[in-house]
């Protein structure tokens, strides 16, 4: 008898925590399932139905130069705003408080600022009259103005800078969470201020470079408007390609199509991270 009245506690308890769940299931159902499905449905119906847009999509050198250009883009991007973000996290890290949060507080408003502003900005300084170039040629440095916009090193630059809060935050977490022993028993062991970082910080920091570098390659796959304002034609990423196809050619098969493939890899290369740190972990 009291068993049975246990384990149908049990079940109650179950039933009403899954009515708290009930909300966050349609809200993922109708933001992310029902779009996903509907993209699906144009990719294979229109112009009729079949796998035409898709085989179109894999078997041009032109889409496929696209597709190759967007994960390049995004790969740099991600490697610089790690070289770039990790430093700066750590410096956050050891700072006394009271800088510490004046410069996160200076690094989040920078997140808060109009995303088309900051592109915009980014233009005027790295244009050939900007001032950049500028200052360079002032300072004898270069004798003509740098190519800066139009092509891979601007959308670097632009991208990097608006990807940086993402790498930072999470990897300050996790090197405040690192406890100072472990980098001074290192140091007593012998251990040099590169074999303290390479052999013990690095390591200890790895999942907070993982979920920074993730987020960032993820968003950069994604991103439209710096690449579009400070790329060039020549490097159109797969956003701008899903734009044009929707916006210009009014072609909704191959926009989804184009859009459910980027989707597809960007889950599958989630999946490998994920697979990687927990073996890594379990190890």
């Amino acid at each position: 008898m009291a068993v049975t009245l246990a384990t149908g506690a049990v079940k109650t308890k179950r039933e009403g925590n899954f009515g708290y769940l009930v909300p966050a299931l349609l809200l993922i159902a109708l933001f992310f399932i029902v779009p996903v499905f509907m993209l699906l449905m144009r990719s294979v119906l229109e112009p009729q139905f079949g796998l035409q847009n898709y085989a179109t999509l894999l078997g041009s050198t032109t889409y496929l130069r696209v597709f190759l250009n967007t994960f390049i883009v995004a790969g740099v991007v991600t490697i610089v705003s790690i070289v770039i973000g990790y430093p700066v996290a750590w410096l956050l890290a050891i700072m006394p408080e009271r800088w510490s949060r004046l410069l996160l507080a200076i690094i989040i408003l920078s997140m808060w600022t109009n995303l088309l502003a900051r592109t915009y900005a980014w233009m005027v300084l790295l244009q050939r009259t900007g001032v950049i170039n500028k200052t360079l040629m002032g300072l004898g440095l270069i004798d003509q103005p740098l190519a800066l916009v139009n092509n891979l090193v601007g959308v670097t630059i632009g991208m990097t800078y608006i990807m940086l809060p993402f790498v930072i935050l999470p990897l300050m977490g996790v090197i405040r969470s690192i406890d100072p022993a472990i980098l001074r028993a290192a140091a007593l062991c012998g251990a040099t201020k590169m074999q303290c970082l390479v052999r013990v910080l690095l390591p200890l920091s790895l999942p907070g470079i993982a979920a920074g570098a993730l987020m960032v390659f993820v968003m950069s796959l994604g991103y439209f408007v710096t690449p579009a304002l400070l790329g060039g034609t020549s490097n159109m990423m797969l956003a701008e390609l899903v734009a044009q196809f929707v916006q210009s050619l009014v072609n909704w098969g191959m926009g989804g199509a184009a859009a459910l493939v980027l989707l597809v890899v960007t889950l599958a290369i989630y999946a490998v991270q994920l697979k990687y740190f927990k073996t890594a972990g379990g190890s």
